[in-house]
């Protein structure tokens, strides 16, 4: 029988997979974000398991930068430029709900397959839980692909960068400290430029549906 420490690991590896579903499947933005910043704190979750267990210190300022960034700052943000866009449902996506949560499972199978020969190189305890980063990794590429709202391809992007985090937690026990911050201050960074770019988009086509920029044309 596993120890307590790696069962409730396990399980947090458990919920991110669900919420990557969760968000694959939402079409109401605002609460897209929210299961966002819920991602995060679960992530933090596992952050603060894994360095109880490891006895890993660069792990709890990994899980303070997470709270801070993905829990409280970036929702908080995302949720401010939804008010100020007036946007809060998401357009007619690309691939219908079945058809993506269709996608996702065959997704999550080839996932597995992929990470078969990283977990038999990888030495830590964590290992198991690499075919989920890779899941999670590869269904918000979904989302990103699927979606046609901005704002929407954007949290897909941050929950890719969760599932990279996590990853990097499962099969080494976390990136370098340096590494992480300056990973943490590029998304921050992306998303304040993002910000800009998702009003320029509203006030060229007052919209954030993508498929508008498809219909430009380079004129001599």
């Amino acid at each position: 029988m596993l120890p307590w420490g790696q069962q409730l690991l396990d399980m947090c590896a458990a919920l991110l997979l669900l919420l990557s579903f969760a968000m694959l499947s939402q079409r109401r933005i605002v609460t897209l974000v929210n299961l966002y910043a819920v991602q995060g704190a679960v992530l933090t979750a596992a952050t603060l398991l894994l360095a109880w267990r490891t006895g890993e210190r660069h792990l709890y300022l990994s899980a303070a930068l997470t709270i801070v960034l993905k829990v409280t700052f970036l929702p908080w943000l995302l949720r401010r430029l939804l008010r100020r866009l007036d946007i809060y449902r998401d357009s007619e996506p690309r691939l219908n709900v079945t058809g993506t949560m269709l996608v996702g499972l065959l997704i999550v199978v080839f996932a597995f397959a992929l990470a078969q020969p990283i977990t038999r190189l990888a030495s830590t305890s964590t290992r198991s839980a690499i075919g989920i980063a890779i899941s999670v990794v590869l269904l918000a590429f979904l989302m990103m692909i699927t979606r046609r709202k901005a704002v929407a391809q954007v949290v897909g992007f941050l929950s890719m960068e969760n599932g990279v985090f996590f990853g990097a937690m499962s099969a080494s026990y976390g990136m370098p400290m340096v590494v992480e911050l300056g990973v943490a201050l590029d998304v921050l960074i992306a998303v304040l430029v993002l910000g800009v770019f998702f009003f320029q988009i509203r006030e060229q086509f007052d919209s954030l549906d993508l498929h508008h920029l498809e219909s430009l044309k380079e004129h001599d």
